[in-house]
């Protein structure tokens, strides 16, 4: 199975490159490169070896593969993501309007991070308690149930993210660094509550100690960026 993946991406992937190349084929002798890695000749050599024109040579695709595999393995970046591995309680506070000096609506739950895919990406799995308003308008306790997925991407050298919860039904889409300096990740995303209404969105992920991290939301109001909310999160035992 997963020898059959690897084939099929590399032939996708040359694929790619065929098709890159047949649309930006130069002048007779001239040369192109696919995605500025791997250089593709824009003529066969000579010999009963030469590749079709327009065709990566051997040597090319082994460079290719070569190249794909190296991007696939696991680093640094990875690590440290799946150190904030385990169960986590957590509470979060809740400004809608952006106003950090009221009181916030305040919620409990339990995050489970886990990684997966040999060390390649981290999943969460978010259950807890929220008041939201009800059919009548009062507020109503419901269970909240979220979905993230992070990772680092290798060939952005970015850290990616997505996140999916049961209060809609869109999936939000993340990038971002990290500062070993103040051991925080920051993503920048962008949410559509409503059609057309996009707001967006900073996150911030500070690694504070083995048992403890603190994430911060914040969303443009009106062309002004302003906290809506702020997770604590502690490590169980």
């Amino acid at each position: 199975m997963k020898t059959s993946l690897i084939v099929t991406v590399f032939v996708s992937a040359t694929t790619l490159a065929v098709s890159s190349f047949a649309q930006n084929s130069p002048a007779p002798g001239g040369k192109v490169s696919n995605s500025g890695q791997v250089p593709v000749p824009a003529n066969a050599g000579a010999g009963t070896n030469a590749s079709a024109p327009g065709q990566p040579s051997a040597a090319d695709m082994q460079k290719m593969m070569a190249q794909m595999m190296e991007m696939s393995k696991v680093n640094e970046n990875h690590k440290l993501l799946s150190s904030g591995d385990g169960t986590w309680d957590y509470t979060v506070k809740m400004w809608m309007d952006g106003d950090t000096s009221k009181k916030p609506q305040e919620s409990k739950g339990t995050a489970v991070r886990k990684s997966i895919m040999d060390g390649r990406f981290v999943q969460m799995d978010v259950t807890g308690k929220m008041q939201m308003p009800g059919a009548d308008g009062k507020p109503k306790e419901m269970t909240f149930k979220g979905h993230g997925m992070e990772g680092y991407d290798n060939v952005k050298k970015k850290f990616v993210g997505t996140w999916m919860d049961n209060m809609g039904t869109a999936i939000m889409m993340s990038e971002g660094t990290y500062d070993p300096a103040t051991k925080s990740f920051t993503y920048t995303s962008e949410m559509e509550p409503l059609p057309g209404m996009k707001v967006p969105v900073r996150e911030v992920l500070k690694l504070t100690d083995n048992n403890h991290m603190t994430f911060e939301w914040y969303e443009n109001q009106g062309g002004q960026e302003k906290k809506t909310m702020e997770i604590n999160y502690t490590k169980k035992k």
